[in-house]
């Protein structure tokens, strides 16, 4: 299987922060390699946007609710527009290869860093298409609240918890490291054409895609290094 850690050229903190995440998943002695996944940049995020046919709906300020979805849309803190945009578009890309490829892949963002030793057949046809891999803490909304459901259980592998209002978007930990399906690529990339592009974390919501699952055991953690995106 291929990983894939998305790394911004030229940004320092993103390129070693890449490399830290391929060093740690040596160390811990996987069968695959990470490679570098060059990320959709400011400069070009427009143009990729209608390379790939696609329209920005997530809004800049304040919250709406989209009658499409029926969720709840709230505005990002973001100092570049245009690098969200890229984030969202990169991941999008890894989905798109994913599906042409027909097979599935990993996907890390720069800030991912390995704990332990994957296995990702272990997880695969077992029901889910899309399979988080991160620790919660310290990585997405509500953190304690999806640790404590998530340590709760028996279960290796289970469906993404619910730890808010059912109309707020809510799925796997801070979107870092994920196992994604051919399926699940295609889900994503249906619902970035019907609902329009996305926060890659917001789309990838269990309100949207269906089977959402996370691993009881946190193969990684993020980094805590500077955001590329809300600074």
């Amino acid at each position: 299987m291929d990983a894939y850690v998305i790394t911004i050229g030229g940004n320092a903190i993103s390129e070693e922060a890449a490399q830290v995440c391929i060093e740690s998943s040596w160390k811990k002695n996987n069968d695959f390699s990470v490679k570098k996944f060059w990320a959709t940049t400011p400069d070009i995020a427009e143009k990729t946007l209608k390379d790939y046919k696609l329209k920005w709906n997530w809004p800049w300020e304040g919250e709406l609710h989209d009658m499409a979805s029926g969720l709840k849309k709230s505005a990002y803190q973001t100092a570049n527009r245009l690098a969200r945009v890229g984030c969202s578009l990169s991941h999008f890309r890894l989905w798109y290869l994913c599906s042409t490829r027909n097979q599935p892949i990993i996907v890390l963002e720069h800030d991912a860093v390995f704990k332990y030793k994957l296995d990702p057949d272990k997880y695969l046809n077992r029901g889910y298409d899309i399979i988080g891999l991160n620790s919660p803490l310290g990585a997405t909304r509500k953190s304690q609240v999806f640790h404590n459901t998530i340590q709760s259980s028996k279960n290796d592998l289970q469906s993404c918890p619910v730890i808010d209002n059912t109309f707020i978007p809510q799925g796997i930990a801070g979107n870092s490291a994920y196992i994604l399906t051919p399926d699940g690529a295609e889900a994503l990339m249906k619902a970035s054409y019907k609902f329009g592009l996305w926060p890659n974390d917001a789309i990838m919501c269990r309100q949207i895609i269906s089977n959402l699952g996370v691993t009881k055991k946190y193969y990684t953690d993020i980094q805590r290094t500077r955001s590329t995106t809300t600074l």
